[in-house]
């Protein structure tokens, strides 16, 4: 039985990565931050308590943190994982300028942190590297594995100092290290401050008449959005190849934050012209205005396609922010993830394993 260690594991990736991961017959392990409440809640459908009903265990947490990096080093050694996928990280783009600092420590350091942590205690493991394709920042789209990057925020730049750092330890030690340069992924699992995931609360919440307005930043953005389990089962086909290499991992179509709206809020026959209002606090001091991926390289190395699109990725979240707060949906959203995720992936656990509002 392979193990694999994922940071990061609460977080949308990680808890579908752990999914894929144990429907391949895998002992997963994850680090999570010590808190004084559970904050495993994306988890609760496939965690199973060791000293519970006699289920068998396949899933075990365990307490850490990416600025310690002696924990980080006792966790590697004493697991001696197969594969370690790194997803954690202070990961709001936003945030980042108001905690630049944090987010280098995090999200920058903490990557060198467990690559330190594999060199020392030799252990041979596969290493992931999330990267993320707000490196690219205002490179000219499409992007890919050749575009040269241009950070313009903070989470990016330290994004970009991991990168490096994982391509040099391939490179100078010989570890297979890999970066997944992913392209915006979202899901009923994305985080509620995220934009995508507060668009679709929000057609819940003013259905449920819980809401009345919705407040965003800049809506001229382009990106190119699809659904986060396709993305964890690329990164799974990264770590087992030959060969490490790193790829860009996207739809190949982009579309403005107002399409979004159009979809979201015409799916279920409403006009967001009448709900969306515009506040200077959520736009960026610098802004990336369009990414695109070029990921030829992956469909061509991996045999990796996306099978949802835009407008379905826009339904299946709708739908589960309407069962969510207890509305019905439509449902089309629903049947393409129990048609085309049902061998690992069922929309029961879309739902189950979120807060209720």
């Amino acid at each position: 039985m392979k193990k694999a260690l994922i940071t990061g594991i609460t977080g949308q990736d990680g808890s579908y990565l752990a999914e894929l991961l144990l429907s391949k017959g895998y002992e997963v392990h994850g680090m999570i931050r010590r808190a004084s409440t559970f904050n495993t809640r994306r988890l609760d459908h496939i965690y199973h308590d060791p000293h519970g009903n006699g289920e068998e265990v396949h899933l075990y947490l365990h307490y850490g943190d990416l600025t310690a990096s002696d924990t980080l080093l006792d966790i590697i050694y004493n697991i001696r994982p197969d594969e370690i996928y790194h997803l954690g990280a202070q990961s709001h783009v936003r945030v980042s300028f108001d905690m630049p600092e944090f987010t280098g420590d995090v999200t920058g350091l903490g990557t060198v942190r467990i690559l330190e942590a594999i060199r020392k205690s030799g252990v041979k493991a596969r290493y992931y590297q999330a990267s993320s394709s707000e490196m690219f920042g205002g490179a000219k789209p499409p992007q890919n594995e050749q575009t040269p990057f241009e950070p313009r925020s903070p989470y990016a730049a330290a994004k970009l100092y991991a990168y490096w750092l994982t391509r040099n330890y391939r490179e100078g030690y010989s570890i297979f290290a890999v970066n997944g340069i992913l392209f915006n992924h979202e899901s009923p699992r994305r985080g509620e401050t995220f934009v995508t995931r507060k668009i679709t609360r929000a057609v819940a919440a003013i259905m449920a008449g819980q809401q009345r307005y919705l407040y965003l930043g800049n809506l001229d953005s382009r990106r190119d959005w699809g659904y986060a389990p396709e993305y964890v089962e690329a990164m799974w086909m990264m770590l087992n190849r030959d060969q490490p290499d790193d790829f860009v991992i996207g739809t190949g179509e982009a579309h403005t934050i107002r399409e979004f709206l159009d979809e979201a809020f015409g799916y279920v026959n409403l006009d967001w012209h009448d709900y969306v209002r515009i506040d200077a606090r959520y736009f960026r001091p610098t802004e990336v205005d369009y990414l695109l991926a070029d990921a030829a390289k992956a469909r061509r190395e991996l045999g990796w396609e996306p099978r949802v699109r835009f407008r379905e990725l826009v339904r299946i979240m709708v739908d589960a922010d309407l069962e969510l707060i207890g509305l019905p949906c439509p449902g089309e959203g629903k049947r393409i993830v129990e048609e085309r995720f049902g061998q690992w992936h069922r929309w029961d656990q879309q739902v189950v394993s979120m807060d209720n509002h």
